[in-house]
């Protein structure tokens, strides 16, 4: 593996790679319990700052715990994991797809967001496949911004 591009312009890359409305990346701090945004296509909605504490609930056994991807087609679906649903929403977004990096455990995730019943199978295997493919990348970028 080469050097990691810079951060923004990798995930951008990514972005545009796996495509949607609206697209978030995540690290985990287990240790303290935390989440933190790291690149956000919304900065205005969706900043990059601070942590969040990591919620306990069937997502987070889902997707955490177990590694497994969150695939969300309508808002009924998710909001009742996404306290921010109604704010998701008024971006055009009514459908999630949350993909776990895991590097021995989940250190972070990948969030995609857009129209109703965005994401088909065919849709998830895309963007499951193109962030597989820059794995290693993702993880040094993880790695990297960790605070």
């Amino acid at each position: 593996m080469t050097d990691a591009p810079s951060s923004d312009a990798f995930f951008a890359q990514l972005h545009s790679a796996v495509g949607g409305r609206l697209f978030t990346v995540t690290v985990l701090d287990h240790t303290a319990g935390l989440a933190q945004r790291i690149y956000t296509s919304h900065p205005e909605t969706y900043p990059v700052s601070g942590t969040k504490p990591m919620s306990q609930g069937a997502w987070t056994n889902m997707v955490i715990d177990r590694g497994e991807t969150f695939v969300a087609n309508t808002v009924a679906e998710f909001s009742i994991y996404f306290p921010d649903h109604a704010l998701i929403e008024s971006l055009g977004c009514q459908s999630a797809l949350n993909v776990p990096i895991v590097n021995g455990k989940v250190i972070g995730t990948v969030n995609v967001l857009d129209r109703e019943h965005y994401f088909s199978p065919e849709r998830v295997e895309h963007c499951q496949s193109a962030i597989r493919k820059q794995h290693d990348d993702l993880v040094v970028a993880l790695r990297q911004s960790i605070t």
